[in-house]
């Protein structure tokens, strides 16, 4: 398994191929330097630096990438795990369409939840900073041929799915990318993104707002919300206990569904998420049971990756209800 992480090694920060690479797991402050590495047993991975991952991944038989950001109270191995789970499940569905990436970020080690969840939330808009050098990359990366015509064009579609608090780190990476790295806005990177259960206010991607940067670098935008996702109303006390009043995107869906721009869909889990992910109703984008078949909004998302559309056969709908099975 391939993964792109900012948080510290317990080694250098300097980057070297094939050195050991090595999570420190009591330090959730995110690097400046992003690491791009290979997975390994024991938690002793390995460094192959950027260039060596995006030539691994342009030369893979998948078609498409979904890179993965994952969210609150995730260390490595939660990630991992994660990951294994969505990669088997799009194997399961069509074998060598997708390949997934994991974009791992430091997630708090610390007991004391409402603490950990600020400090998550720190490190989660600190992050911004490292994984907009991510996108600054995989941009070069696709357009290498018109640089370097001796190089092999990357001709697989990204798709980028966020989790809980993922998506706070989305958000302030195309607000970093924006500010220093582009001119005149974010280019369309993303095929589809997919907020799920997302831990951001509900008003983020409508049109006045900072995350509707996340629109205009996707095709489609579609958020999964659940009313009774137990996890995110453990979130929203958590900000009511630090004087900040917000109904949560993972909640509600947006705001105002009208002040979207026109990419942005919603998908309501109420009738499932808790069947899929008991009793939290938190983690619903997996299989029904662990190691089973996949769910209904795995199905969904995968759907989309595949065609491209959200609704392909009503082309002016842009909310559903996902049935319980």
């Amino acid at each position: 398994m391939l993964f792109i992480t900012n948080r510290f090694p317990t080694q250098s920060i300097r980057t070297r191929r094939g050195r050991r690479f090595t999570f420190d797991l009591n330090n959730n402050a995110p690097s400046n330097s992003v690491f791009y590495c290979e997975k390994g047993e024991d938690e002793h991975h390995t460094e192959i630096t950027s260039a060596e991952l995006l030539r691994r991944v342009r030369d893979s038989d998948c078609r498409q990438i979904l890179l993965y950001l994952h969210g609150f109270n995730n260390l490595p191995d939660d990630v991992f795990r994660t990951t294994a789970e969505v990669q088997r499940l799009c194997d399961l569905a069509d074998p060598g369409e997708v390949m997934v990436l994991p974009l791992i970020w430091p997630s708090d080690n610390e007991h004391g939840i409402v603490q950990k969840y600020w400090d998550d939330q720190k490190s989660a808009d600190q992050s911004g900073y490292s994984f907009a050098r991510v996108l600054e990359r995989f941009l070069e990366w696709r357009n290498s041929a018109e640089n370097e015509p001796d190089v092999a064009p990357c001709l697989k579609r990204i798709n980028l799915l966020a989790h809980s608090m993922g998506n706070r780190v989305l958000r302030q990476t195309l607000i970093e990318w924006d500010r220093y790295d582009l001119a005149s806005g974010v280019p369309l990177l993303f095929r589809n993104t997919f907020m799920v259960a997302a831990d951001v206010v509900n008003e983020t991607v409508h049109e006045d707002e900072p995350g509707v940067l996340v629109s205009h670098a996707s095709r489609n935008v579609v958020v999964y919300f659940a009313s009774d996702d137990l996890a995110l109303r453990a979130s929203k006390a958590a900000n009511l206990k630090n004087k900040v009043a917000s109904r949560r995107l993972g909640h509600t869906g947006p705001e105002n569904i009208d002040r979207t721009p026109r990419n942005v869909f919603q998908v309501d889990c109420d009738d499932v998420n808790t069947r899929y992910d008991s009793p939290t109703g938190h983690n619903y984008f997996g299989p029904v049971t662990p190691g089973g078949e996949p769910g209904q909004v795995f199905k969904h998302i995968f759907d989309c990756i595949q065609s491209g559309r959200v609704f392909p056969h009503e082309e002016y709908r842009r909310s559903v209800i996902l049935p319980s099975p």
